[in-house]
């Protein structure tokens, strides 16, 4: 699921921490929502017995709804509908928010209908709006699978990494995926993303350690390939020279393509992707089968390491396909 589809990813159920939720003294009874013992409503005084120590034994479902919310009847009788075919894989809880507001409060719920998945008495995941009958479906099928809580609180942490990375939190992001690691140290988009952001962090070597740990048939997923390819890069770059003593290359024979080559790496390494770039497609237009059609070749490779949705990749394949077909 993703962040836009489930709201509280990262919020809770993730490896950068915690929500704590407290509640009311002694379990009291609710009334049942619907006969039998899969579906019931329950109050702030009873929710640590319907759902936080029951969750240890299934999944359970918190529907937060209020009388007068026009989409919490839509979806009323979808989940309930799904909930009973799931034969007790999953329980359903139901809280009206109006009546028993603080829980609500403590999970940062600010619209409904919301519905938040409990495992071994932690949230995992959850989801906003009147979701149709499929997707309700999708989403107990995860939670009610075998390891579905730990999957579901896997996902979220993976997203708010993902979330630390987009707001340039790399030590965040490489704490997250540490502690996914410590779960399941076998998790390849953890170890690609670990990988990634040790290197981001300057600390290859560790990043090398920790490529080591990913499995022969993983090889190839996307994460680890940047990965391999970042370091692979760095390792060339260590061996390059002086940006400056370079720089006066070129002004002196801006033909020397060795020199603007070597350039084109430094400024990669450093962070200078679109200048990089241009460098090579620069020694592309003046000599295409330069050392073995290397440039391309490189740029190419920058793209690996880069990622295809990078502004810096976008922009210079724009170049090369002018370039190419010009």
């Amino acid at each position: 699921m993703s962040n836009t589809d489930n709201p509280f990813s990262g919020g809770y159920g993730s490896a950068s921490g915690t929500t704590t939720v407290s509640y009311g003294g002694a379990a009291s009874s609710a009334p049942s929502a619907v006969a039998g013992s899969l579906i019931k409503d329950t109050t702030t005084a009873g929710f640590a017995a319907d759902v936080i120590a029951e969750s240890k034994n299934q999944p359970v479902l918190v529907d937060f709804w209020a009388p007068w919310c026009g989409p919490c009847k839509q979806l009323t009788p979808i989940i309930e509908k799904v909930v009973q075919a799931a034969a007790g894989r999953v329980k359903l809880v139901k809280m009206n928010i109006d009546d028993h507001p603080a829980i609500a409060g403590q999970l940062g719920i600010q619209s409904i209908p919301a519905v938040i998945a409990f495992a071994d008495g932690k949230p995992v995941d959850g989801f906003m709006g009147a979701l149709p009958e499929s997707k309700v479906q999708e989403f107990i099928d995860r939670i009610a699978s075998p390891d579905g809580g730990r999957d579901a609180a896997i996902q979220s942490a993976l997203e708010a990494a993902t979330a630390a990375v987009d707001a340039g939190d790399t030590q965040q992001a490489a704490q997250i995926y540490s502690a996914i690691l410590a779960e399941m140290p076998d998790h390849v988009a953890a170890l690609g993303g670990l990988a990634n952001s040790l290197i981001e962090l300057g600390d290859l070597d560790q990043a090398k350690v920790v490529l080591e740990q990913v499995p022969a048939d993983k090889k190839e997923d996307a994460g680890v390939r940047a990965a391999e390819a970042k370091i692979a890069l760095a390792d060339q770059v260590a061996k390059l020279g002086d940006p400056v003593a370079l720089e006066a290359r070129l002004q002196t024979n801006p033909k020397d393509h060795q020199a603007r080559y070597d350039l084109a790496m430094i400024l990669n390494a450093t962070g200078r992707r679109d200048e990089a770039a241009d460098h090579l497609l620069a020694i592309m237009k003046a000599d295409r089968a330069w050392n073995d059609d290397g440039a391309r070749k490189q740029l190419l490779q920058f793209f690996e390491a880069w990622g295809a949705g990078d502004p810096a990749s976008l922009a210079a394949r724009r170049k090369l396909s002018s370039l190419l077909f010009s």
